[in-house]
């Protein structure tokens, strides 16, 4: 059974930060690459930060850039998203991604969201 499951989300003012967390089961955690994405009402889903399997690349959106910071913690099969400075833009539902790409089959899994709002 495959979960992710996203939590730290809550209410913060703006110039605030958070820290969400996606703990992740029923996969080999190691061998994805996770990402985060965030979707505010009447917009579309938008990539936010993304990290790969070894944690050798890492890429953010550039509304996001310098403030927010991913990271992963294979032995915890955990990854991160470190929020700073927060906006009120930031304001969204964030979503946890797994994905793995290789030569026969590719795999694809999403989690429930946790919602982040930013306001004074």
């Amino acid at each position: 059974q495959v979960q992710l499951v996203e939590s730290g989300g809550g209410l913060v003012q703006p110039g605030g930060s958070l820290r969400l967390s996606c703990a992740a089961s029923g996969f080999t955690f190691s061998y994805y690459a996770m990402s985060w994405y965030r979707q505010a009402p009447g917009k579309e889903r938008e990539l936010v930060a993304a990290i790969t399997s070894a944690a050798g690349n890492i890429n953010y959106a550039d509304s996001v850039k310098g403030r927010f910071t991913i990271s992963r913690d294979n032995a915890k099969n955990t990854v991160y998203l470190q929020m700073n400075s927060l906006k009120p833009e930031d304001t969204a539902v964030y979503y946890c991604n797994a994905d793995r790409r290789g030569p026969y089959k590719e795999y694809n899994y999403w989690g429930q969201g946790t919602q982040v709002t930013v306001s004074s």
